[in-house]
């Protein structure tokens, strides 16, 4: 298994990644907890600027968890079938906010533990949901995360939980939301899935998987020579 960075190593690495983006934050439109559950649904395998939008018309007729109640399966997939697995989502949105109505009394619930229970929410959206919705520390892992976390060597799993605990070791409590912010920049920016751009990365100095590439290139270097 391939070794982390330290504590301090981490919180170096995470000080260069917020000077490189200060402005990082939720990139979903939301006015209300309920709307910021919904946009976070509707983002699986899309895009913020796509859900954004969608939800700009959606949320205007359907603002809150009562709203959604009253709509089939059918007419919420009208609204929201440019995106991705739009039946699916249709089916846990509506499913979630009847629960929010009958559980909660409308109110979107404040912790990981109870929002998980609503249906087609997971881990992920939950903590996305406390920390931008309530203010409560979290760290949201999804692919573009877990894949960042790890090339850079500030985690070494990829099962989401185990990335998440290993992060929340490392870095301060009051830091976990900003954390997700900066490396979910950092995975769309320069850390691809695919030809990331390493060499014009804010982390390259300390990034593992540069670090990596580097001693690729002194490798095929020194074969070159000792053949020539």
């Amino acid at each position: 298994m391939k070794e982390i960075l330290s504590k301090a190593n981490t919180r170096r690495l995470l000080a260069t990644l917020e000077e490189a983006f200060p402005d990082s934050g939720c990139l979903l439109a939301f006015e209300t907890p309920f709307q910021l559950l919904v946009a976070t649904m509707l983002m699986n395998q899309s895009t913020a600027e796509k859900v954004n939008a969608l939800t700009g018309k959606l949320f205007a007729k359907y603002p809150g968890p009562t709203d959604f109640v009253k709509l089939t399966s059918d007419e919420l997939q009208e609204e929201i079938q440019e995106l991705g697995i739009f039946r699916a989502k249709s089916d846990h949105i509506i499913g979630a906010a009847q629960r929010i109505v009958d559980w909660y009394k409308g109110e979107v619930p404040r912790t990981q533990e109870e929002l998980v229970k609503l249906p087609g929410v997971g881990r992920k959206t939950a903590n996305l949901v406390i920390a931008n919705a309530y203010g409560i520390p979290a760290i949201a892992i999804d692919p573009h995360i877990q894949r960042t976390a790890n090339r850079i060597g500030m985690t070494n799993s990829m099962n989401p939980e185990i990335t998440e605990k290993q992060l929340c070791q490392r870095i301060p409590q009051r830091l976990w939301t900003k954390t997700h912010h900066i490396l979910y920049r950092l995975s769309r920016e320069y850390c691809t899935a695919k030809n990331p751009d390493c060499y014009g990365c804010p982390a390259e100095r300390t990034c593992q998987f540069r670090i990596l590439l580097d001693e690729d290139d002194k490798l095929r270097e020194k074969v070159f020579v000792e053949q020539a």
